[in-house]
């Protein structure tokens, strides 16, 4: 089985040769940069084949970094890049995004100022249609507005939409942070959507093997199967060692059977995102 973590951050300190903007309401997730060599180490111990790179919010609309590891290192780390999808004049790069060596499509930040209010008010409603006739996947974020999400997904059918995180927001645990999580499971009826089984331990206030997190895994299964499922951790904020945030997947839940995890823990994101596996790891 190979393992593909669908969310892991990096980036570079804030320096006045590379600074960050100012203005931002969002913060690093630890002091001290994640690079892609640590990260590769941490890969390396926990049995991680591969991890698609999300740049993050604080550094901007910059992949610099993130496309550099997939250069260096295109075996091991490719890219859902950031896009400023509030300035139609930049909407001509999508169609040929995937041109970048290891960039496999968009991520967007949509649930703090400003991107919030640019999606509740229609600014970015241009780039959906955009990133659909691209034939770009699309990574979002979206705790508090997962229903206009689905209007997304309903105009846009042709559009391949990744809800980051199943929109669980930022800081909760336990039942506050699944308490709109039937909104996000109403997104299965869309063949075009997937969800993200990731960043999980950082909901909720138990340990390993985190046992209130099994019956909310069973109802995004039971909704959307194992084929839309992502594995992923957000690593830089994981509050626990990656490799339990594997076995909850790969040796706890029993209700998933070993086809199940493949797909959950690398094949889904390798299908939905567009990178294919090595042919030896490939069955029907």
């Amino acid at each position: 089985m190979m393992v593909v973590d669908s969310h892991v951050h990096i980036w570079g300190a804030n320096t006045p040769d590379r600074p960050w903007p100012a203005g931002r309401e969002t913060q690093a997730q630890r002091p001290v940069p994640l690079g892609a060599e640590e990260l590769l180490r941490a890969m390396d111990e926990a049995g991680v084949e591969r991890v698609v790179i999300v740049p993050p919010s604080w550094e901007g609309d910059r992949n610099d970094l993130a496309l550099e590891a997939a250069r260096k290192h295109p075996q091991r780390f490719a890219v859902m890049g950031r896009f400023a999808a509030e300035a139609p004049a930049e909407g001509g790069r999508l169609t040929a995004w995937r041109q970048q060596a290891g960039m496999l499509g968009v991520r967007l930040t949509l649930h703090r100022s400003p991107w919030r209010e640019w999606f509740e008010d229609g600014v970015v409603d241009w780039f959906w249609p955009a990133a659909e006739g691209a034939g770009l996947p699309v990574m979002v974020y979206v705790p508090g507005l997962v229903k206009r999400l689905d209007a997304v997904a309903g105009r846009h059918p042709g559009l391949r939409l990744i809800v980051d995180h199943l929109a669980l927001p930022l800081g909760k645990r336990d039942a506050e942070a699944f308490a709109s999580l039937d909104e996000v499971l109403a997104l299965a009826r869309y063949p075009n959507v997937a969800v993200k089984v990731s960043a999980l331990p950082c909901h909720t206030s138990e340990a390993y093997p985190f046992p209130g997190l099994h019956r909310h895994i069973r109802r995004v299964y039971d909704a959307f199967g194992p084929r839309r499922m992502l594995w992923g951790t957000d690593y830089s904020r994981l509050p626990c060692p990656y490799r339990q945030a594997i076995a909850l997947f790969s040796e706890v839940l029993d209700f998933l059977s070993a086809e199940d995890k493949e797909w959950i823990m690398g094949r889904a994101a390798a299908d939905w995102l567009g990178w294919p596996l090595p042919a030896a790891t490939r069955r029907g």
